[in-house]
Protein backbone atom coordinates (compact mmCIF):
# COMPACT_ATOMS: atom_id res chain seq x y z
CA UNK A 1 0.00 0.00 0.00
CA UNK A 2 1.24 3.47 -0.88
CA UNK A 3 2.01 5.64 2.12
CA UNK A 4 -0.01 8.80 2.55
CA UNK A 5 0.95 10.12 5.99
CA UNK A 6 4.08 10.33 8.13
CA UNK A 7 4.17 10.59 11.91
CA UNK A 8 7.42 11.75 13.52
CA UNK A 9 8.84 11.30 16.96
CA UNK A 10 10.32 14.58 18.21
CA UNK A 11 13.49 14.16 20.28
CA UNK A 12 16.20 12.22 18.49
CA UNK A 13 14.25 12.39 15.23
CA UNK A 14 13.34 15.97 14.34
CA UNK A 15 15.85 17.27 16.88
CA UNK A 16 19.21 15.84 17.92
CA UNK A 17 18.79 14.25 21.32
CA UNK A 18 22.05 14.88 23.17
CA UNK A 19 22.65 18.11 21.27
CA UNK A 20 19.34 19.45 22.57
CA UNK A 21 18.91 17.81 25.96
CA UNK A 22 22.42 17.02 27.21
CA UNK A 23 23.47 20.40 28.62
CA UNK A 24 19.89 21.24 29.68
CA UNK A 25 19.67 18.13 31.85
CA UNK A 26 22.95 19.01 33.57
CA UNK A 27 21.63 22.50 34.30
CA UNK A 28 18.44 21.07 35.79
CA UNK A 29 20.37 18.69 38.04
CA UNK A 30 22.52 21.56 39.28
CA UNK A 31 19.44 23.66 39.95
CA UNK A 32 17.46 20.93 41.67
CA UNK A 33 20.41 19.89 43.82
CA UNK A 34 21.14 23.55 44.70
CA UNK A 35 24.74 23.08 43.68
CA UNK A 36 25.29 19.91 45.72
CA UNK A 37 27.42 17.91 43.29
CA UNK A 38 27.04 14.70 45.26
CA UNK A 39 23.25 14.95 45.08
CA UNK A 40 23.38 15.93 41.41
CA UNK A 41 25.43 12.81 40.64
CA UNK A 42 23.04 10.59 42.55
CA UNK A 43 20.07 11.97 40.65
CA UNK A 44 22.04 11.61 37.42
CA UNK A 45 22.79 7.97 38.17
CA UNK A 46 19.09 7.42 38.89
CA UNK A 47 18.06 8.67 35.45
CA UNK A 48 21.02 7.33 33.46
CA UNK A 49 22.77 10.67 32.95
CA UNK A 50 26.53 11.29 32.93
CA UNK A 51 27.17 14.62 34.64
CA UNK A 52 30.78 14.76 33.43
CA UNK A 53 29.89 14.15 29.78
CA UNK A 54 26.62 16.11 29.82
CA UNK A 55 24.84 13.29 28.06
CA UNK A 56 22.43 10.46 28.73
CA UNK A 57 23.60 6.86 28.74
CA UNK A 58 22.14 4.98 25.73
CA UNK A 59 20.14 2.76 28.11
CA UNK A 60 18.66 5.66 30.10
CA UNK A 61 14.91 5.19 30.63
CA UNK A 62 14.51 8.96 30.23
CA UNK A 63 15.41 8.89 26.53
CA UNK A 64 12.16 7.37 25.33
CA UNK A 65 10.13 7.80 28.52
CA UNK A 66 7.64 10.44 29.58
CA UNK A 67 8.24 13.41 31.86
CA UNK A 68 6.00 11.60 34.34
CA UNK A 69 8.37 8.61 34.31
CA UNK A 70 11.46 10.80 34.66
CA UNK A 71 9.82 12.56 37.59
CA UNK A 72 9.23 9.25 39.32
CA UNK A 73 12.93 8.36 39.00
CA UNK A 74 14.08 11.71 40.38
CA UNK A 75 11.57 12.12 43.18
CA UNK A 76 13.26 9.80 45.74
CA UNK A 77 16.25 12.17 45.74
CA UNK A 78 14.13 15.31 46.16
CA UNK A 79 11.90 14.82 49.23
CA UNK A 80 10.80 18.46 49.30
CA UNK A 81 8.88 17.99 46.05
CA UNK A 82 5.58 16.32 45.30
CA UNK A 83 5.35 14.31 42.10
CA UNK A 84 3.02 16.86 40.49
CA UNK A 85 5.16 19.85 41.48
CA UNK A 86 8.38 18.35 40.13
CA UNK A 87 6.72 17.15 36.92
CA UNK A 88 5.17 20.56 36.25
CA UNK A 89 8.48 22.32 36.96
CA UNK A 90 10.34 20.05 34.55
CA UNK A 91 7.64 20.49 31.92
CA UNK A 92 7.82 24.27 32.17
CA UNK A 93 11.63 24.27 32.01
CA UNK A 94 11.63 21.91 29.02
CA UNK A 95 9.33 24.19 27.04
CA UNK A 96 11.97 26.94 27.13
CA UNK A 97 14.89 24.89 25.80
CA UNK A 98 16.47 25.85 22.48
CA UNK A 99 16.27 22.71 20.39
CA UNK A 100 18.92 21.74 17.84
CA UNK A 101 17.40 20.46 14.61
CA UNK A 102 18.75 17.15 13.34
CA UNK A 103 18.48 18.36 9.73
CA UNK A 104 17.21 21.39 7.81
CA UNK A 105 13.61 20.90 8.92
CA UNK A 106 12.13 23.51 6.59
CA UNK A 107 13.62 21.81 3.55
CA UNK A 108 12.94 18.24 4.65
CA UNK A 109 9.36 18.74 5.79
CA UNK A 110 8.59 21.06 2.89
CA UNK A 111 9.67 18.41 0.42
CA UNK A 112 7.40 15.82 2.03
CA UNK A 113 4.43 18.16 2.16
CA UNK A 114 4.97 19.11 -1.47
CA UNK A 115 4.61 15.42 -2.32
CA UNK A 116 1.25 15.32 -0.58
CA UNK A 117 2.07 13.58 2.70
CA UNK A 118 0.12 14.52 5.81
CA UNK A 119 2.55 15.05 8.70
CA UNK A 120 2.25 14.71 12.45
CA UNK A 121 4.28 14.50 15.66
CA UNK A 122 3.86 11.96 18.46
CA UNK A 123 6.18 12.43 21.43
CA UNK A 124 6.53 11.16 24.97
CA UNK A 125 7.33 14.75 25.93
CA UNK A 126 4.39 16.95 26.92
CA UNK A 127 2.24 18.51 24.21
CA UNK A 128 3.06 21.96 25.60
CA UNK A 129 6.79 21.37 25.15
CA UNK A 130 6.30 19.81 21.73
CA UNK A 131 4.37 22.80 20.46
CA UNK A 132 6.90 25.22 21.95
CA UNK A 133 9.82 23.38 20.33
CA UNK A 134 8.16 23.11 16.93
CA UNK A 135 7.13 26.75 17.03
CA UNK A 136 10.66 27.77 18.05
CA UNK A 137 12.03 25.86 15.07
CA UNK A 138 9.54 27.59 12.77
CA UNK A 139 7.91 24.36 11.58
CA UNK A 140 4.76 23.98 13.69
CA UNK A 141 2.54 24.76 10.69
CA UNK A 142 3.93 21.76 8.82
CA UNK A 143 2.02 19.39 11.09
CA UNK A 144 -1.66 18.48 11.03
CA UNK A 145 -1.42 16.62 14.35
CA UNK A 146 0.72 17.06 17.49
CA UNK A 147 0.38 14.82 20.54
CA UNK A 148 2.32 14.40 23.76
CA UNK A 149 2.06 11.84 26.54
CA UNK A 150 -0.55 14.09 28.17
CA UNK A 151 -2.79 14.64 25.13
CA UNK A 152 -5.22 11.88 26.05
CA UNK A 153 -3.98 9.10 23.75
CA UNK A 154 -1.41 7.48 26.04
CA UNK A 155 2.32 7.24 25.43
CA UNK A 156 4.53 5.13 23.20
CA UNK A 157 5.13 2.18 22.87
CA UNK A 158 1.34 1.90 23.15
CA UNK A 159 -0.28 2.74 19.79
CA UNK A 160 -2.84 5.31 20.97
CA UNK A 161 -1.08 8.41 19.63
CA UNK A 162 -0.45 6.72 16.29
CA UNK A 163 -4.03 5.58 15.81
CA UNK A 164 -5.26 9.06 16.79
CA UNK A 165 -3.03 10.52 14.06
CA UNK A 166 -4.44 8.15 11.46
CA UNK A 167 -7.97 9.15 12.45
CA UNK A 168 -7.10 12.85 12.44
CA UNK A 169 -5.71 12.79 8.89
CA UNK A 170 -8.30 10.23 7.69
CA UNK A 171 -5.75 7.68 6.54
CA UNK A 172 -5.71 3.97 7.32
CA UNK A 173 -2.89 3.03 9.75
CA UNK A 174 -1.24 0.76 7.19
CA UNK A 175 -0.87 3.79 4.88
CA UNK A 176 1.09 5.66 7.58
CA UNK A 177 4.73 5.54 8.59
CA UNK A 178 5.99 6.12 12.12
CA UNK A 179 9.50 7.61 12.11
CA UNK A 180 11.58 7.52 15.27
CA UNK A 181 14.93 6.92 16.90
CA UNK A 182 13.92 4.50 19.67
CA UNK A 183 12.48 1.04 20.14
CA UNK A 184 9.43 2.69 21.74
CA UNK A 185 8.71 4.37 18.39
CA UNK A 186 9.17 1.22 16.35
CA UNK A 187 7.17 -0.99 18.72
CA UNK A 188 4.36 1.57 18.66
CA UNK A 189 4.44 1.44 14.85
CA UNK A 190 4.11 -2.34 14.87
CA UNK A 191 1.29 -2.21 17.42
CA UNK A 192 -0.59 0.32 15.28
CA UNK A 193 -0.03 -1.57 12.02
CA UNK A 194 2.11 1.21 10.55
CA UNK A 195 5.36 1.10 8.61
CA UNK A 196 8.28 1.46 11.05
CA UNK A 197 11.15 3.77 10.06
CA UNK A 198 14.19 4.11 12.31
CA UNK A 199 16.65 7.01 12.25
CA UNK A 200 20.10 7.30 13.82
CA UNK A 201 19.91 10.84 15.26
CA UNK A 202 19.20 9.53 18.75
CA UNK A 203 21.20 7.30 21.11
CA UNK A 204 20.11 3.94 19.63
CA UNK A 205 22.40 2.14 17.19
CA UNK A 206 21.50 0.72 13.80
CA UNK A 207 21.93 -2.80 15.19
CA UNK A 208 19.41 -2.09 17.95
CA UNK A 209 16.84 -0.64 15.56
CA UNK A 210 17.29 -2.91 12.55
CA UNK A 211 15.36 -5.90 13.87
CA UNK A 212 12.31 -3.76 14.61
CA UNK A 213 12.23 -1.47 11.57
CA UNK A 214 11.26 -1.76 7.92
CA UNK A 215 14.19 0.55 7.19
CA UNK A 216 16.82 2.45 9.18
CA UNK A 217 17.99 5.78 7.77
CA UNK A 218 20.83 8.03 8.94
CA UNK A 219 18.45 11.01 9.29
CA UNK A 220 14.99 12.03 8.18
CA UNK A 221 16.63 13.69 5.18
CA UNK A 222 16.65 10.23 3.62
CA UNK A 223 12.89 9.83 3.85
CA UNK A 224 11.87 11.41 0.54
CA UNK A 225 14.21 9.23 -1.52
CA UNK A 226 13.25 6.08 0.41
CA UNK A 227 9.55 6.80 -0.05
CA UNK A 228 10.08 7.30 -3.78
CA UNK A 229 11.96 4.01 -4.07
CA UNK A 230 9.31 2.22 -2.04
CA UNK A 231 6.54 3.53 -4.28
CA UNK A 232 8.26 1.98 -7.31
CA UNK A 233 8.24 -1.53 -5.82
Amino acid sequence: MDLQAILFDKDGTLFGFDESWGAWAGQQLDRLSKGDQGLARRIGAGIGYDLDENRFHPTSPVIAGTVDEATGLMLPFLPDYTHAALRDELDAAAADIEMIAAVDLDACLGQLRARGYALGVATNDSELSARAHLKGAGVIDAFSFIAGYDSGYGAKPAPGQLLAFARAVRVRPEACAMVGDSLHDLRAARAAGMVAVGVLTGPATETELRAHADVVLPTIDGLADWLEQRARL
